[in-house]
């Protein structure tokens, strides 16, 4: 019976806690900045087009589930992002006995955003780090994993400046009001 109480009052604590602070979920933030209906576009590097999907997939699972909105075609859409996947470049950060062992993942992608506010652009470079194998075929796959990695950061950052933005957004109106 006393655990039942300690678990009520923390949970009536942590809810207190969450709006007495003013917390609003990125959901609510992007609301600021996007429309409810979003079209989405990937551009990606000729020499890695196997991309293109994963990316188009992620952003819609993204404007599905952080967003709250709906992705539709161009003609209807009141929101636009458009992305520009533009290649990855490796960098070996260390090595044993002069074989590469440890590498750096750059990718780089930019986002331009057609939103309630106007056009807005943002190019992030995200980085993913990750040991090498001696098989060529695991190297491979473990190639592809870095880049999808990478570009799950980049939307994560993407996603954060949007949040951002539309914390901005919305201080803006309440100071007009």
């Amino acid at each position: 019976m006393r655990i039942n109480q300690i678990k009520f009052f923390l949970v009536g604590f942590f809810l207190v806690m969450l709006t007495a602070c003013g917390y609003k979920p990125s959901s609510v933030l992007i609301k600021n900045i996007f429309d409810d209906t979003i079209y989405v576009k990937v551009n990606v590097d000729r020499a890695e087009p196997e991309n293109a999907p994963f990316v188009k997939d992620e952003m819609n699972r993204l404007v599905y589930t952080r967003f709250k909105g709906k992705v539709t075609s161009k003609e209807k859409a009141k929101s636009k992002i458009k992305i520009n996947y533009r290649g990855t470049e490796f960098n070996a950060i260390a090595y044993d006995n002069g074989y590469i062992t440890r590498y750096r993942a750059d990718i780089r992608v930019r986002f331009k955003m057609v939103t309630k506010n106007g056009t807005l652009t943002k190019s992030i470079t995200a980085r993913h780090e990750a040991n090498i194998q001696a098989s060529s075929l695991e190297s491979s796959t473990l190639r592809t994993e870095a880049i999808r990695k990478g570009l799950e950061k980049a939307l994560d950052e993407f996603i954060a400046y949007v949040s951002v933005k539309g914390m901005l957004a919305s201080s803006d109106n309440r100071q007009t009001k």
